[in-house]
């Protein structure tokens, strides 16, 4: 991802603040919408977790440690990968507005990532974060028993 600022995802779910933080951090429900085979995952600062992702042919082996978490609010983790130069940091905030949740996404890239890997290009971390947002989450939440 290049460095034009951050990309940005806001969106307003239908559902508690309690049940969005449990999908963004109790690692059953990451493995449904996120990544299927994140190991583990703790909402506390200085946990971290690997796993690897295959692309085609490349291997993304992901390394994401928490930098920041208010329970029910705010959840920060930077992004690393094994293979590759660069680190990014994903912030999710949650806002409650009378049982539904405001969630704000933001992706930061700290320090850039190679520029010939099509992965990293911007329109690719907008389309993934897009895919896992607004498709992936949602559909979660949506096929929840108490949405």
């Amino acid at each position: 991802m290049d460095n034009q600022g951050p990309i940005r995802i806001e969106i307003s779910l239908d559902t508690t603040v309690d049940k969005v933080w449990e999908s963004l951090t109790n690692v059953t429900q990451m493995r449904k919408w996120y990544f299927e085979n994140i190991p583990d995952f703790k909402p506390e600062e200085g946990f971290e977790t690997k796993f690897k992702v295959q692309s085609g042919e490349r291997t993304f082996t992901h390394i994401w440690k928490i930098t920041e978490v208010i329970p029910f609010k705010k959840i920060s983790y930077t992004w690393k990968f094994e293979e590759y130069n660069g680190e990014g940091l994903s912030i999710f905030e949650l806002t409650d507005k009378n049982n539904t949740t405001h969630l704000k996404l933001e992706s930061h890239v700290l320090k850039p990532y190679p520029k010939d890997i099509p992965e990293f290009k911007r329109e690719s971390g907008e389309a993934g974060w897009d895919y896992l947002i607004n498709k992936n989450l949602v559909e979660f939440l949506q096929k929840s028993k108490d949405f």
